[in-house]
């Protein structure tokens, strides 16, 4: 499998990068803290999250401004930038299409704000180990200085030689993970940004507070979160499901912020996922299998019934009564392996070209 990269500007001119992968339904993932659209791609800790997203979904993702392949020159660093960023990649990746939004770590908060300014184009919303409030803004004062010492320490030590410094930062995102894990994450922290950028960013993210936009989200909603999350606490996954209207919650059993391959957690994520956005367990190629099987006025009548037509506006285009139509559906359902329009379109979608 492979990825297309690309590049777009912003309106106070940063260049930022993005990446595609995958067919079918859209799935963007918003910007998060330390990725590298190349190195991710191969990369021990990263590259299950990719090749899942990617076998299932069209994956759209982003390096954010300052880190990755987009410019180091940060320009107008706020969260309103960040969503803004968010905008501009989804308008060039995948204009005028609904698409399901992806929100890790910091990314949840932006993925709320698009939410809600853009209720029409998400399908639905997923929001794992996210936070909307930032660490100085939680009322937890130990906490706050412990976010604000690692600053300090990214600040002085992120470009030495000595890996110490960012060991320390690396074992709390995957206090689980081996050897190799370890050393690619130290080595991404060098390739990903420069200290100043990254001690930069992490105090803009501390002062985050978007709690006000939980209540007026209106997309369906999945919250994801491990118990024991080294980095953001549970609590604060409690905080958006619980403040989101109608949003489910599924606890993780890890504490690793970025799931690893190997622990049950990384599969109950997987099966959630798919489960919440309506899409098959195997491979999205495999549903031209069931397209397959449809007779030609099946063929005719799917299209007809993805453009949302009622039973009666089908059968007055096809020439054909309001019960057949009804017969016919009901046989389309069954060959495809869904059990409604919703399923039906979210399944055509999977099969659209990039």
């Amino acid at each position: 499998m492979k990825q297309r990269i690309h590049f777009v500007r912003t309106a106070d001119q940063v260049t930022l990068a993005w990446a595609e992968g995958g067919r079918g339904l859209p799935l963007v993932k918003a910007s998060n803290w330390l990725t590298h659209l190349d190195y991710d791609w191969e990369s021990p800790v990263w590259r299950h999250w990719t090749r899942f997203l990617a076998e299932h979904f069209r994956y759209i993702r982003h390096d954010e401004r300052g880190c990755g392949l987009s410019d180091r020159h940060l320009g107008d660093l706020s969260f309103d930038s960040w969503v803004g960023d968010l905008e501009r990649v989804v308008d060039d990746a995948a204009p005028g299409r609904p698409f399901v939004l992806l929100g890790i770590s910091q990314g949840a908060a932006t993925a709320v704000a698009y939410a809600v300014r853009h209720p029409e184009r998400v399908s639905h919303l997923v929001l794992y180990g996210g936070y909307v409030v930032g660490a100085r803004r939680r009322d937890d004062a130990e906490a706050a200085r412990l976010y604000g010492a690692v600053v300090e320490l990214l600040r002085a030590g992120w470009d030495a030689g000595n890996p110490t410094f960012r060991q320390l930062f690396t074992s709390r995102f995957i206090p689980d993970g081996d050897a190799e894990q370890l050393g690619w994450f130290n080595e991404l922290c060098l390739k990903t940004t420069r200290g100043d950028i990254g001690a930069t960013l992490m105090e803009a993210r501390a002062d985050i507070d978007v709690r006000h936009l939980l209540p007026l989200v209106r997309v369906p909603t999945l919250v994801l979160h491990g118990r024991r999350d080294q980095i953001v606490p549970f609590e604060e996954g409690v905080r958006m499901a619980s403040a989101i209207p109608g949003a489910e919650l599924v606890h993780l059993d890890s504490r690793n912020h970025v799931l690893l391959e190997h622990e049950p957690a990384w599969r109950q994520f997987m099966d959630a996922v798919l489960a919440f956005t309506g899409q098959p367990a195997g491979r999205a190629d495999a549903a031209d299998d069931g397209i397959a099987t449809l007779s030609p006025r099946e063929r005719e009548l799917l299209p007809a019934l993805c453009e949302g037509m009622s039973n009666a506006q089908i059968g007055w285009r096809l020439g054909i009564s309001e019960k057949t139509v009804r017969n016919h559906v009901t046989r389309l359902y069954a060959k495809l392996g869904v059990r409604s329009r919703a399923e039906a379109i979210v399944y055509m979608h999977r099969r659209a070209p990039a």
